[in-house]
């Protein structure tokens, strides 16, 4: 599913690709859904999310706090982890 399969606006525009000329902080277009299957949207998803850089995601400081806590504690913990192969080879033995 790309851009230009969307439809813009009051849905009168079918397979019209967005515009790129808006003010950041000003309202986009809305853009019609409703003729995607729930698979299609979720590629869109996942489509919008890849196109991201990680610097232009806003983190907030009780994020980031809990990044570097998490990444404290894996560098921490590393050497008491498991394979995830060995731990689904003990849930298939039981």
């Amino acid at each position: 599913m790309v851009w230009a399969e969307l439809a813009i606006g009051d849905g009168n525009a079918p397979n019209a690709k967005p515009s790129h000329d808006y003010e950041e902080g000003q309202p986009m277009a809305a853009i019609e859904f409703d003729h995607l299957s729930p698979q299609e949207r979720l590629d869109l998803i996942g489509q919008l999310w890849d196109s991201l850089t990680p610097d232009a995601v806003p983190v907030t400081l009780a994020q980031r706090a809990e990044i570097n806590r998490r990444l404290a504690t894996l560098d921490r913990d590393i050497e008491q982890g498991r394979d995830a192969d060995d731990i689904i080879a003990d849930f298939r033995r039981r």
